[in-house]
């Protein structure tokens, strides 16, 4: 194996240089240092614990709560010859004890799990004897009550840190403000304060906001105007296709993506996009995750996003080539009445979480103290008319359970299906001998697909029943009888979600959901939701500015590009206009306070309604206060 980090990146990845920070992240790493790494969306946080893990002896474990992402890092890894596995809730027990057994025994390097796995008996029971090298903790701002995104499962996390006391934690993160880093690193239990920042400063990313009433009128000029392809981002599945149709009537080559679509549609979509088939690609914040796709010129919000954090991050998507690109939101007022509504209605009161709650357990007939660990498939319509409650109040509160750790609900969909031999290859050959029907099938798979015998291997019963030339259907009822004869382990692909219970059912009385908790919740997302309304109908201050006060830096200029600074320079105002009159306020305030009318008349060089744009373009950045008619230093 290689020795240095500049070696495991060429080897594996292919690069001769890191990208800025990940050599330091990587090196205090590789020192033993607890470590927290703040990159922004498409920043290589993925890198900087791969690569020290690969340098080190030992396996790395990854936690993270995104399945789609998991699936994503494993399969590029085991692509690069990197031994990966991954352990989450949509996995079939016996896949989980497969890749669990190769982590206990050597022949995997990373493993994958979700935050809730931790709490598992089967994670458990093995953690003492594995041999963990470091621990990686992606989406760490999910660890803080005051992050965006908090699920009490990461909490958990600390608990296995004493398994493994010498080995450091690096968490990973693309955004947060500075109470949660702070937070991350006491949630981890770091041994000392270590943080490593990239700026969230982005030069060639141009911020604009436009209020409209027209906003397809004015997404369609965007598209016009702006060369290359883009994201658009709405709230629901339906405005995704609405959007795309009118987008493609007018010329503008788009598709629509959510996670109600039918797989091969979803892989067929983004690989139009990604190939640029298409230039536009409508959906879902479902959309963006794992995407690496650096030459996105434009990312449009037509509806406002829940707060800051997810803007930044799926704003950033645009614009990874460091060419320049835009983030722009259209909005208009009824958006804003919109927000506050959705708002409300994604926190249903505590006791119609418990009612539906209730009602899940019902509807799996599971008695109070079973369910650990068990997962179904689950139709959100056909519950909610079972059980007469609102999809919209049943979605909500689903996700409430799955962020609080009594669920999850896996897309399963994605998951192609699964097989493993559960026999020698001796006692499969009696068997093909004896049963002529089968032998045919059991020799496609064998030509098919390689590793049979020791890994659960993804296959298609539509490729094999071609190769056959047969039926779909002979397939899959062929693999169902080698199953119910015990030669072989199938996992047929689900066609609908699949829900899992983390921990067993509880009482409706037991569910862990405080008033004070729930209500610090609701107040936080609902104040997150102002600062977002408040920078999109702010008109003074600088949109780069805002986002890097945001997040704690308060060293951002004035970016010259949004639509606020190009609004200033339309006025007349030059930008060495702006910072000689507003060092020259600054200077003429640390004597005493001046009302308007006397700077004008000191600065009586500049125009009065220049003097008067600066000052007050201050005073809303909170360079200086008006107090009494008088302005001051703060």
């Amino acid at each position: 194996m290689s020795s240095t980090p500049t070696e495991i990146l060429l080897k594996y990845w292919g690069y001769n240089s890191f990208r800025p920070l990940q050599m330091e992240i990587i090196q205090s790493v590789l020192e033993g240092k607890d470590t927290l790494a703040l990159l922004p969306t498409g920043g290589g946080k993925s890198i900087c614990f791969q690569v020290p893990a690969l340098l080190m002896d030992g396996l790395c474990l990854v936690i993270t709560p995104l399945v789609a992402l998991m699936n994503d890092q494993v399969e590029n890894l085991q692509k690069r010859g990197i031994p990966a596995v991954e352990v989450h809730s949509g996995m079939h027990a016996r896949e989980i004890a497969l890749a669990i057994e190769k982590c206990a025994d050597g022949r995997a390097k990373f493993l994958y799990l979700s935050p809730e796995r931790i709490d598992t008996s089967s994670f458990k029971e093995v953690a003492p004897f594995l041999k963990v090298n470091m621990i990686a903790v992606d989406e760490a701002h999910c660890i803080s009550q005051w992050g965006y995104d908090f699920r009490p499962p990461y909490l958990r996390i600390a608990d296995i840190r004493p398994l493994f006391p010498t080995v450091p934690v690096l968490a990973l993160t693309a955004t947060a403000v500075l109470k949660v880093v702070d937070d991350i690193q006491q949630k981890l239990l770091f041994q000392k304060k270590n943080v490593f920042r990239k700026s969230f400063n982005r030069d060639n990313l141009a911020y604009v906001v436009n209020k409209e009433e027209d906003k397809y009128r004015k997404l369609l000029r965007v598209c016009n105007g702006v060369k290359g392809i883009g994201i658009v981002y709405v709230r629901n599945r339906r405005l995704t296709k609405e959007t795309a149709e009118y987008l493609s009537r007018n010329g503008i080559p788009a598709g629509f993506y959510h996670a109600g679509l039918d797989p091969a549609i979803r892989t067929a979509r983004q690989r139009d996009w990604m190939s640029e088939k298409i230039r536009v690609i409508v959906a879902t914040n479902a959309f963006g995750m794992g995407i690496d796709k650096p030459n996105v010129r434009f990312v449009v919000h037509l509806d406002l996003p829940e707060n800051l954090e997810a803007y930044f991050q799926e704003a950033g998507r645009a614009g990874r080539d460091e060419k320049k690109s835009y983030a722009v939101i259209i909005y208009n007022e009824s958006d804003i009445l919109d927000a506050r509504h959705y708002l409300e209605m994604a926190w249903p009161e505590p006791d119609v979480i418990r009612q539906v709650y209730q009602a899940l357990g019902n509807y799996f007939q599971l008695p109070v103290g079973s369910g650990r660990d068990m997962s179904f498939d689950f139709e959100l319509e056909q519950f909610s008319v079972n059980y007469n409650f609102k999809p919209v109040t049943v979605f909500n509160v689903l996700k409430i359970l799955e962020r609080e750790g009594f669920i999850t609900l896996s897309d399963a969909i994605n998951e192609p299906s699964k097989a493993l031999f559960l026999t020698s290859r001796d006692e499969l050959y009696k068997y093909q001998v004896e049963n002529h029907e089968a032998d045919r099938l059991i020799k496609v798979l064998l030509r098919s697909y390689s590793g049979l015998f020791t890994d659960f291997v993804k296959i298609h019963e539509h490729e094999i029943a071609r190769r056959m030339g047969a039926e779909w259907e002979f397939v899959d009822h062929q693999l169902n009888i080698l199953k119910k004869a015990g030669i072989i382990e199938y996992i047929r692909q689900k066609k609908i979600p699949q829900l899992s219970f983390i921990c067993e059912r509880l009482a409706p009385e037991d569910l862990g959901l405080s008033q004070t908790y729930y209500f610090d919740r609701k107040n936080e997302a609902a104040a997150k939701l102002e600062l977002i309304i408040q920078y999109v109908t702010s008109t003074d201050k600088c949109r780069n500015i805002s986002l890097l006060e945001y997040f704690g830096d308060k060293t951002g200029r004035n970016c010259g590009v949004c639509d606020i600074c190009l609004e200033r320079k339309r006025s007349g105002l030059t930008d060495e206009e702006f910072t000689e009159i507003s060092l020259q306020i600054l200077d003429l305030l640390v004597g005493s306070p001046m009302n308007i009318g006397n700077l004008v008349k000191v600065l009586s060089k500049y125009r009065e309604e220049k003097v008067v744009q600066v000052v007050r373009w201050m005073a809303d950045n909170d360079q200086v206060v008006a107090k009494d008619g008088y302005f001051m230093l703060i």
